[in-house]
């Protein structure tokens, strides 16, 4: 099997990648050939048991998506986007690179022929709703985004489900949780704060927390995120039907709930780390996203997420810091 991975320079593409070189074969499939792209590579790939490509170059340029395809993959995931804070920033490349590379795919996939019909993963967001919630947010609540992120997965989600309805490839849509406790360096989303005020502490170092206690929001791990893209590899997609795109498990929970979380974890001192600082720019982004799922549909499917905030603070310890926090 050839596997396609787009945003493989990405924190959770550098993580599937990882995962699919240790285990070789997604279900009963073995990996023959892999296949990274992002606008920049420079992270060597690990060590594999099948070749490993490398192209650096931009998706949403006339003729990429052409070139990425030639091997006909039979696996793609498209997990490549700008982030939340920087679409809302910059309009205009926000909507070329996280809607118009994704069409371009699309369409390249469209164009190929001769009966290719490759497995298409796609990275969507929960950013796709928009306010006002109910308490809990099922699978049958519509999609109003309201920022250009949201707005950009929505179309791409609707895409999605009409390519794979008209037979072009198989896609499936994951509706991610926002991934925490991320690791490295802070990104440009609005939501870096979730993990910044775990991270930061957890590391010795001190973070900056924008806003209130009571903000609620919905999280998976990196680990969870590796996990719902490998299953949804090998999903039996009979049982999606036309509605190709999942909302996936996650854990809600306040911000005052993870920082008690981490004092239960790491003690006291990890919490004095954290200053407040209030920025209404991300907190009226914040304002406008969900903060609690059913998320029925997606555990039918058999996706599974963490079961407490402790327990994803946990998994960063274990899969980033060795087991040992700062002291």
């Amino acid at each position: 099997m050839h596997v396609l991975v787009i945003g493989a320079a990405g924190m959770v593409g550098v993580k599937l990648i990882a995962r699919l070189c240790a285990d070789g074969r997604l279900g009963t499939r073995e990996i023959t050939r892999l296949t990274r792209h992002d606008i920049v590579v420079a992270q060597p790939p690990p060590a594999s048991s099948f070749a490993i490509e490398t192209h650096a170059s931009d998706l949403s340029q006339s003729g990429e998506a052409e070139r990425l395809l030639a091997g006909r993959p039979d696996l793609i995931f498209h997990l490549a986007a700008i982030v939340s804070g920087e679409a809302e920033a910059d309009f205009d490349k926000g909507y070329r690179i996280n809607l118009d590379g994704t069409r371009l795919l699309f369409d390249a996939i469209r164009r190929m022929g001769g009966g290719y019909r490759p497995r298409l993963v796609f990275t969507s967001s929960i950013a796709v709703f928009g306010a006002p919630f109910p308490d809990q947010i099922g699978d049958e609540f519509f999609t109003t985004p309201l920022t250009s992120y949201g707005t950009q997965k929505a179309i791409c989600e609707l895409l999605l489900s009409d390519y794979s309805r008209r037979g072009f490839f198989d896609g499936v849509g994951l509706r991610f949780p926002t991934i925490c406790v991320r690791p490295g360096k802070p990104n440009l989303a609005a939501s870096g704060f979730f993990s910044g005020i775990i991270r930061e502490p957890l590391a010795g170092q001190d973070a900056v927390l924008p806003v209130p206690d009571d903000v609620r929001h919905w999280h998976a791990s990196p680990r969870a995120a590796v996990q719902f893209l490998t299953h949804a590899a090998t999903l039996d997609t009979t049982g999606l039907g036309n509605r190709r795109n999942v909302t996936l498990p996650g854990i809600s929970c306040t911000v005052g709930e993870q920082i008690t979380a981490l004092r239960k974890v790491a003690g006291e001192a990890a919490v004095r780390r954290i200053r407040r600082e209030p920025n209404e720019t991300i907190m009226k982004i914040v304002a406008g996203w969900p903060r609690n799922f059913s998320a029925r549909r997606g555990v039918e499917l058999g996706f599974r997420a963490e079961a407490s905030f402790e327990e994803i603070i946990r998994v960063h310890i274990e899969d980033e810091l060795g087991g040992r926090i700062a002291s």
